[in-house]
């Protein structure tokens, strides 16, 4: 099974704006400096290989599989909006989509998943044959571009690990004890953590 990145987010998780106030900077000479803060916050904590194993702002994704499995494909990366495609090759190798109206689709457990109605086709006996397309993460379609309704404690974990980078610009300030990123962050983001390695 190989994950692979399609579209990523078209937008982060925090605004400028708010992280700016959260830091009670007003002027505008480290705007730059807190967007690479902003970055690097939401890359330690998103998609499957961050400390969540979940997406944050919707982005889209490709599992790859060599065969259909018996039953359900776990949709490894919550929360799942929706399934775009599941597309394999067929016995002899040509491509093929399996028409959505046989399997169903479960995007309110986490992970999601999806049941074929009736089993999985037969697919060509070789590496890659199965690809599953499929969007995830907190979505809100009040905004434009969607910057995501990702849940307030994980916003404030990545607000924590800002504000710790914006205070503390080195990993080791001389004379002092090594700075750690924030408890209360880790705190935050551990109640949502998922191990995709379990599903």
């Amino acid at each position: 099974m190989t994950l692979k990145l399609i579209q990523g987010p078209t937008a982060y998780p925090l605004t400028l704006a708010e992280t700016k106030a959260h830091l009670r900077v007003d002027h505008t000479d480290d705007d730059s400096l807190i967007q690479t803060y902003i970055a690097a916050a939401t890359a330690y904590a998103d998609g499957p290989v961050g400390v969540l194993g979940r997406a944050l702002v919707n982005q889209t994704w490709q599992e790859t599989l060599d065969t259909f499995p018996t039953n359900e494909i776990i949709i490894r990366i919550p929360p799942l909006i929706a399934v775009i495609a599941v597309d394999y090759d067929d016995p002899a190798g040509l491509p093929a989509t399996v028409p959505s109206n046989q399997y169903t689709v479960d995007d309110v457990s986490e992970p999601g998943w999806i049941l074929p109605d009736g089993g999985w086709p037969a697919t060509f006996d070789g590496i890659n044959s199965v690809r599953v397309r499929f969007r995830a993460g907190y979505i809100d379609n009040t905004t434009s571009p969607p910057t995501g309704a990702v849940p307030d404690d994980i916003r404030a974990a990545l607000l924590l690990y800002v504000g710790a980078m914006y205070a503390h610009r080195e990993e080791v300030i001389a004379g002092q004890a090594a700075i750690q990123l924030p408890w209360g962050a880790e705190a935050l983001l551990r109640r949502k953590r998922i191990d995709i390695s379990m599903a």
